[in-house]
């Protein structure tokens, strides 16, 4: 039986800016919430059974695409190029909406909310596992070094094995959620020995900070925030355990009638990912002022991962199908998936 969290938590801790469903609940029974994001406009949202037009009709084309806040995407909205380049494939605007992380885009895919998602490798399992009708359309390169587990510096907590009876923060269905499933096989550690906290990043930040739970498990560029603000102890970091790959996600009709749109998308970002890894300074001075973090943060962050869009091949696809064995074999998720099912292959 899987432990979850049944002490009272305080009420004092509330969304710093923002507030989401802390994850895709990864059963059948999905609880049904629509997650708070903010978007650069406030779009007329189509229903899941009305796709967005295609190059073919004669009505405008909006691309709603969903990020989270220091992604290749972010880097592709604010550099401004993209619109130009879908202009001639009939998109008469792109509107984009951050999310904190991985689930609540799964949950707005599913809703037919956006049409693009940048996740990280787990929520798109905990989505197919779950019933949603999605393709993986690309992937990136490895950034193995951008999450972590952390505790607080006078934290008695010194090594994994000490994680035992433990409360530990994280969002349910994220690629943290995978990254606590390594480190405890890596030390011989079983799920139970821990107690699971499902929490959105903002809100485990604060219960970390208020010391109402043990440890963390984060991602970029929360993991470098905390570093700057809090003493903490990096107990493992995700190096040699997961490759911490981006995933764009789709839903299938839009991919299968909007490929030229995705092949753009996916050439506007390498453009933009090659820039990245060549001047990560100028990253740095880019998004400072544009996401209200600290530089010297903002460079450990880009100096931590990579960028990029790309075809997914058979050894990535396996990647995934081992997050998925682990999950259903944890119960994790509720039944065995064939991620070969769900890879999108684009019309020749």
């Amino acid at each position: 039986m899987l432990k979850t969290f049944t002490h009272n938590f305080p009420k004092l801790i509330q969304s710093s800016t923002i507030r989401f469903a802390t994850g895709l609940t990864i059963s059948l029974a999905i609880v049904s919430c629509t997650p708070t994001a903010t978007t650069n406009t406030t779009p007329a949202t189509p229903s899941a059974n009305q796709p967005a037009a295609t190059p073919d009709s004669k009505e405008a084309i909006v691309v709603r695409i969903g990020h989270q806040k220091f992604d290749p995407l972010t880097l592709v909205k604010n550099k401004g190029k993209l619109e130009a380049r879908l202009k001639p494939l009939g998109v008469t605007e792109v509107k984009w909406t951050e999310f904190p992380s991985g689930p609540p885009q799964m949950e707005a895919l599913a809703a037919g909310s956006i049409d693009i998602a940048r996740t990280g490798d787990a929520p798109p399992v905990a989505a197919q596992a779950a019933g949603s009708d999605f393709v993986y359309v690309g992937t990136s390169a490895p950034k193995d070094s951008s999450s972590a587990l952390l505790v607080k510096e006078e934290s008695p907590i010194k090594t994994v094995a000490d994680l035992k009876g433990k409360k530990v923060a994280f969002a349910k269905g994220s690629s943290a959620n995978y990254l606590i499933v390594r480190i405890l096989e890596s030390e011989g550690l079983k799920w139970e020995d821990i107690t699971p906290v499902y929490l959105s990043p903002a809100d485990a930040r604060a219960a970390f900070e208020q010391d109402n739970v043990d440890a963390w498990v984060i991602w970029d560029p929360f993991y470098a925030l905390v570093q700057s603000k809090t003493p903490v102890r990096v107990i493992r970091d995700s190096k040699g355990l997961v490759t911490n790959r981006d995933f764009y996600l789709a839903p299938k009709s839009f991919a299968d009638k909007n490929a030229k749109i995705i092949e753009a998308i996916r050439e506007e970002t390498e453009e933009v990912a090659t820039w990245a890894k060549a001047n990560p300074d100028q990253v740095a001075d880019f998004l400072s002022p544009l996401l209200k973090i600290e530089k010297p943060v903002l460079l450990t962050v880009t100096n931590r991962r990579t960028y990029g869009f790309e075809t997914i091949p058979p050894a990535v696809v396996a990647e995934q199908q081992a997050i998925a064995d682990s999950f259903f074999k944890l119960k994790l998720i509720p039944k065995e998936i064939k991620v070969s099912e769900v890879i999108w292959q684009a019309p020749k």
